[in-house]
């Protein structure tokens, strides 16, 4: 190829097409999990994570409530991958073979959320979310009916590898992958580039803005306990029993349960199978969705 600005443009337009042809291509299963919430800023505060409360009879003057205010806030972190071409290879118009190496951008750049999202769950039972404990844990703070402050738990101990049971119906899902910029496919091509003058290197690469973090506590939980029928009805009725403030129903309705290929053939023995071994309906058949994800153990 002979090297110049129109053919470096031609060639960049090529490149970017592999890479956008694989990020469009990859499977995504984070927002199954996770809001999407719009950043315009470094970090975004999430103060009102603490309570949201419930329609009551109007008599009188309007009730204002005043939201619990909790110091929570997620910051955007910055991301990049980046490849170098030889010029060379360009001269000698091997660029065909780097088609490969730029679809793999493609796809990792579209994996990331993925990544972040489920990893983020994976450590839910160390890392602290609005209310100061572990996202999961056995003393989240709660009033309860009588006034008085009780812990209330999300997770489920046992010896077992992790899964989730998920509510994800809600407005706010159970995490948040916050999106400050989106995956943009950048270059440094020029001949006048440090990198192609001094090492004759062409670079590609993607950069985005982006972090994730948790929503409310009260629409998950982990359980290490056996995945089969008696530890799916446990996890389903601790979850579904959640309550806010004062003991008022928050009518969590678990529908999904996700975990990693570990856990895949033993949740669709639960989930799956119509009819039990030996006979008999399976009542948890179709009971909640399931998602198998790569990303945990």
């Amino acid at each position: 190829m002979i090297i110049n600005s129109g053919n470096l443009a031609i060639l960049f337009r090529a490149f970017k097409a592999s890479f956008q042809r694989a990020f469009d291509a990859a499977p995504s299963q984070w927002a199954r999990i996770a809001t999407r919430v719009p950043s315009t800023t470094s970090v975004n505060d999430y103060g009102w994570l603490g309570q949201i409360p419930g329609m009551r009879e109007w008599i009188g003057d309007r009730f204002i409530n005043n939201l619990s205010q909790h110091d929570y806030s997620i910051r955007n972190r910055s991301f990049e991958n980046t490849v170098g071409v030889d010029r060379d290879k360009i001269d000698d118009d091997q660029y065909g073979i780097y088609a490969p190496m730029f679809e793999m951008l493609g796809q990792t750049a579209r994996e990331h959320p993925d990544i972040l999202v489920f990893g983020l769950l994976a450590a839910g039972g160390t890392t602290l979310c609005y209310d100061g404990q572990p996202f999961f844990s056995l003393t989240h703070p709660v009033i309860n009916a009588a006034g008085a402050v009780a812990n209330v738990a999300n997770m489920i101990a046992g010896a077992n590898t992790a899964w989730y049971l998920l509510d994800t119906r809600r407005p706010l899902k159970p995490l948040i992958f916050q999106d400050r910029k989106a995956a943009n496919f950048v270059s440094l091509q020029d001949e006048k580039d440090e990198n192609v003058f001094f090492r004759k290197e062409y670079i590609y690469g993607v950069d985005m803005r982006c972090n994730v973090g948790f929503g409310f506590w009260q629409m998950a939980l982990r359980s290490q306990a056996a995945l089969d029928a008696p530890g799916f009805a446990a996890a389903k009725l601790a979850l579904s029993s959640m309550t806010k403030d004062y003991g008022q129903p928050l009518g969590v309705q678990p529908n999904l349960l996700v975990c990693g290929p570990s856990n895949e053939a033993a949740a669709k023995a639960v989930l799956n199978a119509e009819y039990l071994i030996g006979g008999g309906s399976n009542i948890n058949y179709k009971a909640v969705d399931l998602l198998v994800v790569p990303w945990l153990p």
